[in-house]
């Protein structure tokens, strides 16, 4: 039995990955704080909400997706009833696997940072083993997840600064979405045209980046000829500092993560 508990979109992304996976929907229940929430996922998914006690105490695998402000009452809750638990995930951001050994010191458990394209089958999750998790329960999480994303082992200790270079990651892009947009608007273009403009050119720089396995700058380079109107941009770009601007942001992201797992 799987119990996720949390059932706000990363828990439902989870949810709609297993099922997909081929998970018998008997085999999964969730638990809300919400009651209609429960319901809508009854109504879609056919699966049974429990107490956050009962679905500890009935699963041999918990999906921890609470957000990480309620993590340590919902651990409290359920540590009394988990003792037939064999594997914790949870992908509460900045929330340490020895945090949680602390409510179940028996059970292994995975941390696991993943983001929000996951909600399309599209996310990068990066996943670390607690201390008494062994090969076996990262193959069980690898495995759990790869429905809904592709999935990268670190240690531990680089967790803060996947978190701000994937987890925080999606967010960049829109906001550089958001800038091609407004440039697209202010030359003239109607703004339905400047949208569908940049997500096809995002989309399709990042699948022949994937594709092509060159590293960026060389694909940079072939759409940059000498004083064109890519170069002119770029150039512009190296003037304002952008390059250095996205890594010191980058880092300010893992530190402040840091900062949050030690308050």
């Amino acid at each position: 039995m799987i119990a996720i508990l949390g059932a706000g979109k990363m828990g439902e992304a989870l949810l709609s990955g297993l099922l997909r996976s081929g998970h018998d929907p008997a085999d999964v229940v969730v638990s809300d704080a919400r009651p209609e929430r429960c319901a809508e996922l009854l109504e879609s998914y056919g699966v049974k909400a429990l107490a956050n006690t009962e679905a500890a105490a009935a699963a041999e695998t918990l999906l921890l997706a609470v957000k990480p402000q309620d993590m340590p009452a919902l651990l409290a809750e359920i540590a009394p009833h988990a003792g037939a638990v064999r594997l914790a995930i949870s992908i509460a951001a900045g929330v340490r696997t020895a945090t949680i050994e602390e409510w179940l010191p028996a059970t292994p458990v995975v941390r696991v940072m993943p983001n929000t394209p996951m909600l399309v089958g599209q996310g990068a999750s990066v996943i670390s083993a607690g201390s008494h998790a062994t090969e076996e329960h990262l193959v069980q999480t690898e495995e759990l997840l790869r429905a809904v994303s592709t999935v990268t082992r670190v240690p531990e200790r680089h967790q803060d600064a996947a978190t701000a270079l994937s987890g925080s990651g999606p967010a960049y892009v829109y906001y550089l979405a958001e800038s091609m947009i407004d440039a697209g608007v202010t030359m003239g273009l109607p703004r339905a045209t400047a949208r569908e403009l940049t997500l096809q050119t995002l989309t399709g720089a990042a699948t022949l980046m994937r594709d092509s396995g060159e590293h960026p700058a060389v694909l940079r380079e072939a759409v940059t000829s000498p004083g064109g109107t890519t170069a002119a941009a770029v150039a512009e770009l190296e003037r304002r500092g952008v390059r250095s601007a996205v890594l010191d942001a980058i880092v300010k992201a893992r530190d402040r993560g840091a900062e949050l797992a030690g308050e």
